[in-house]
């Protein structure tokens, strides 16, 4: 959490212009995607591009019955986890094969994912700059 937060300052104070794209009482996490389906579903994937020791947030929205589907997959551990709309679970999504199940027609499956892209954090830790 601290490494993500002083970072992300870092980065704002090399360019007084950078503006956070949402409060920061909300976050820590630098980044935010909206997936909005209707029917959002994941094949097994890692986000290579997320800072690799960091937690990734995934949060399920919609109405579809958890019970049939939208399930979060953790492929390395083969475990299947019933993901009702409201959940929110934090892992590591760059070191881990994850996915989750297609809903039943007429239901909706939305996801809010948050996380921190590993690219802001080499170039804070190459001194703000590029390799260039």
């Amino acid at each position: 959490h601290d490494y993500i937060a002083e970072t992300v300052e870092t980065i704002r104070a090399t360019d007084g212009s950078l503006r956070r794209p949402y409060d920061s009482k909300v976050g820590v996490y630098p980044c935010r995607s909206f997936n909005l389906g209707p029917h959002t579903v994941s094949f097994p994937h890692k986000d290579v591009g997320n800072l690799a020791q960091s937690w990734c947030s995934v949060t399920a929205l919609g109405e579809y019955d958890h019970h049939l589907g939208g399930h979060l997959v953790l492929w390395d551990f083969k475990t299947v986890i019933q993901f009702p709309a409201g959940s929110t679970i934090l892992l590591p999504s760059a070191l881990f094969l994850h996915s989750n199940t297609s809903i039943q027609p007429g239901e909706t499956r939305y996801s809010i994912i948050q996380y921190a892209a590993g690219g802001l954090f080499r170039w804070v830790e190459n001194g703000c700059m590029t390799d260039k």
